[in-house]
């Protein structure tokens, strides 16, 4: 796979039939190393900026595919294309319905308690014969994490989905993967609320415009703070596109 270096953050240039062909290679070997997939967006990207050892760790995952239209217009931008946008969500929901039926089988963990169980059941119900093998909340405290642990090994699961938001979701699985009985980790950020009903995804026309991020704002006006990072992204883009020393 060749790498698209948007601001040193270094993503696999994949489609979204790609990311999904090599996960399901991750998950039939007979090995059961654990590999990393993380989804950086631009919000993520920019933390990645004032964080170097957040961009070491990025940049170490077995797969980093772009989530959003932001990293897409970066790498036009920047003269180097990506293929496609591969956001995290939409890979776990092609994930499900690939290994529906199939015995492979999912760990939810993340989001406040008793939402990664209401995900399970909704998953469940839309997915049919989707195996979701366990779920926990994100909620745990340090001491706690090693019940976690055993928790998620006792249930042998083959992919597990992390959502506890960037950075604290790529710093756990990064700290813990190796402790971890499983084949991949995923971060998945706010997903497992959308799963849950707890929170909803843009219309499908506002996603494909590239706006998802607008409809967030409206609909979550605390963000305004977070989302100064998207124009702060562009900035950084157009100064290295036409000052190359930046």
């Amino acid at each position: 796979m060749t790498r698209t270096d948007i601001h040193g953050v270094k993503i696999h240039n994949v489609t979204m039939r790609e990311a999904v062909r090599l996960i399901q290679t991750w998950v039939e070997e007979e090995s059961r190393v654990p590999r990393a997939v993380f989804t950086p967006n631009s919000e993520i990207i920019m933390q990645a900026q004032r964080d170097p050892e957040f961009k070491e760790l990025l940049n170490s995952a077995d797969l980093l595919v772009p989530d959003g239209a932001g990293v897409i217009l970066a790498s036009k931008i920047l003269k180097t294309p990506l293929k496609e946008k591969v956001s995290g969500i939409d890979l776990t929901k092609n994930l499900f319905r690939e290994f529906a039926g199939k015995n492979i089988s999912f760990y939810i963990l993340g989001a406040q308690p008793g939402v990664a169980e209401m995900a399970a059941v909704n998953l469940i119900a839309e997915y049919k014969k989707i195996k979701i093998a366990g779920y926990d909340h994100g909620y745990f405290k340090p001491e706690e994490e090693d019940d976690v642990i055993q928790r998620i090994n006792s249930a042998k699961p083959d992919i597990v989905l992390v959502g506890m938001g960037a950075p604290k979701q790529e710093y756990w699985i990064n700290r813990n993967m190796y402790r971890l009985n499983c084949k991949v980790l995923i971060g998945i950020g706010g997903s497992i609320d959308v799963f849950a009903g707890k929170a909803s995804l843009a219309p499908e026309f506002i996603r494909k415009a590239g706006f998802e991020w607008l409809y967030r704002l409206i609909k979550e006006p605390r963000r305004i703070k977070r989302m100064m990072d998207l124009p702060r992204f562009l900035i950084l883009t157009l100064k290295k596109r036409f000052f190359r020393k930046v």
